[in-house]
């Protein structure tokens, strides 16, 4: 059986449109009025589902939850617990070996930039 060209067309972009390249880790900063804060996460996708953590400190890594990938565009939580759970939810965009992130702490809401390395 031979599929007709637009219908092989059309899964070869069907296929791209999953194809964010977000498997690795990623590293950039968060600027406050404190200062600059570093911000390593180590991402996983499969299919639809994205899993990895967030590296905290040195050795201490926190994982993400409620991961999704949807084309370049990702969603994710990470619950912070200095005993009162604090919870930061993330939505963000992949572009090549850029990952531009948009936060959420508590009501306030933060921007910044990843690069994969």
């Amino acid at each position: 059986m031979r599929l007709p060209k637009f219908v092989i067309g059309f899964l070869l972009l069907a296929v791209s449109a999953f194809a964010a390249d977000i498997d690795g880790k990623w590293a950039g900063t968060i600027s406050t009025p404190n200062g600059d804060f570093p911000q390593t996460f180590t991402f996983k996708a499969e299919g639809a589902v994205l899993s990895g953590s967030l590296e905290f400190m040195p050795g201490m890594a926190i994982p993400i939850a409620d991961g999704k990938v949807d084309g370049n565009n990702i969603s994710f939580s990470v619950t912070l617990d200095f005993g009162m759970p604090f919870k930061l939810t993330y939505t963000g965009v992949v572009s090549g070996n850029e990952l531009k992130l948009k936060g959420d702490a508590g009501g306030m809401p933060f921007e910044f930039v990843l690069k994969k390395g």
